[in-house]
């Protein structure tokens, strides 16, 4: 179970799989021989029910639909970010930023871990069931000193698991990892700030999105 004081939270209740069609800009300028293609995304609520459930529920949302990418560096892909002076999604059940706490649940846990990062609990060794391990893995932006600052903003890695084998990278146990592209990968790597999502659905699992009462 997600700690009480999460309850208000949407929770994700098992898996979802997900569908983002993006829009290229300037397709021809850039050489490539196409301007939009489809991502499948699986986001994983059995490991990660509250970073998942806000995601779907962003994506029900529509709030990724027209966003552009914000940041692509090849390490990693980012966007989430809206329009205006908020850096995150703004519940409207309550007029701020709605924040979400870091999460992770470790191999051999009976239930995720919050607030605190493996690194701040000394748990080096532990290796989180959702790691970074994959091309496209799927994260949550944060704050670097704030764990729990995560809000909308979210990033896609670009980075095989020769160069981030498990327990070995910066990243495992420290930022909050809910999903994986499954189908379409090989297109992340062309992404540039100014690209455009076109749309976010999901495809299967959205009876799984438990949202707050």
């Amino acid at each position: 179970e997600v700690p009480r004081e999460y309850a208000s939270l949407p929770q994700l209740k098992g898996r979802a799989t997900l569908e983002m069609k993006v829009k290229l800009k300037d397709a021809a300028a850039r050489s490539l021989d196409y301007d939009r293609f489809d991502l499948q995304i699986v986001v994983d609520g059995y490991s990660a029910p509250v970073s998942a459930g806000n995601f779907v529920d962003l994506v029900q949302r529509k709030f990724y639909n027209g966003m552009e990418i914000q940041r692509s560096d090849g390490f990693v892909v980012q966007t989430g970010d809206p329009d205006g002076p908020p850096e995150g999604f703004i519940d409207p059940s309550t007029g701020e930023i709605r924040r979400i706490p870091f999460e992770v649940m470790v191999e051999g846990g009976k239930a995720p871990l919050y607030e605190e990062t493996l690194e701040d609990l000394g748990r080096f060794n532990e290796q989180p069931v959702l790691p970074f391990n994959a091309y496209g893995t799927l994260a949550w932006a944060r704050s670097e000193f704030e764990p729990n600052s995560a809000s909308s903003q979210f990033f896609f890695l670009l980075r095989d698991a020769e160069l981030t084998p498990t327990g070995s990278n910066l990243l495992d146990g420290r930022y909050a990892v809910f999903g994986y592209v499954t189908s379409g990968k090989d297109f992340l790597e062309s992404l540039k700030a100014g690209d455009t999502i076109e749309s976010v659905r999901v495809v299967s699992g959205a009876e799984n999105l438990v949202s707050p009462s």
